[in-house]
């Protein structure tokens, strides 16, 4: 679980987002962020028990940094009003499909991951794992417990308007070949981050999308 104190502070921050108010508060910071990281450190030690590729993984590895990169932003908020957190088996710098926990109060948090916005000659082999391997791939999106978990991978943010060059139409697998992010999400309210059983939800919602981790990971080792 994580501490209502750790929401708190990222309430506070997104009314205060200032370095001069966040220097006065570097405590509190210190505290929220020490808290996501034993969290963070608790799922790694379970889920590394079934993934043996993230197993080795320090939460200092995979926890985000607060500070935003404002150059080539209009917006220039010094600090994400968000944590997050990439569990992947290269560490949050990795071009590999991991776990993502993504902290947000508000009920905007949630579990899932897969990969986000690949570089094209990585995007291009995993659009062609799926169309080689479709049966395989399809028997994984429809598996009870990625069903019950997410529905479905997030189709509707990062779509393609048309079918990529070199598939037709009738692909049927088209959908998700027009897909330029290959991810999957779960909602998360408050009360969830702060119950008890949180990092039991956590495993379990990882657990449910490791074969299109595995799936997606196999193509871009080769």
């Amino acid at each position: 679980m994580l501490q209502k104190s750790t929401l708190q502070f990222l309430t506070t921050l997104k009314e205060n987002n200032d370095k001069s108010w966040m220097d006065d508060h570097r405590e509190a910071f210190q505290a929220a962020k020490d808290d996501l990281q034993q969290l963070v450190e608790k799922v790694i030690h379970s889920l590394g028990k079934k993934d043996e590729q993230i197993a080795h993984l320090t939460s200092k590895e995979c926890v985000f940094r607060q500070n935003r990169d404002v150059r080539f932003s209009k917006n220039k908020a010094p600090y994400k009003v968000n944590m997050g957190a990439s569990i992947n088996r290269g560490g949050k710098k990795s071009t590999f499909s991991g776990y993502y926990f993504h902290l947000q109060p508000g009920n905007g948090s949630f579990a899932g991951g897969g990969m986000w916005m690949p570089e094209a000659p990585q995007l291009k082999k995993v659009r062609q794992e799926i169309d080689y391997c479709w049966e395989e791939f399809n028997k994984i999106l429809n598996k009870k417990a990625f069903k019950d978990q997410y529905g479905d991978l997030d189709i509707e943010e990062h779509t393609l308007s048309r079918e990529p060059k070199g598939y037709e139409k009738e692909n049927p697998a088209i959908k998700y070949l027009k897909l330029k992010s290959f991810v999957a999400l779960k909602p998360l309210t408050d009360e969830e981050l702060t119950s008890k059983d949180l990092v039991k939800k956590l495993i379990k919602a990882f657990e449910a999308l490791q074969p299109i981790i595995y799936f997606i990971n196999r193509q871009l080792e080769e």
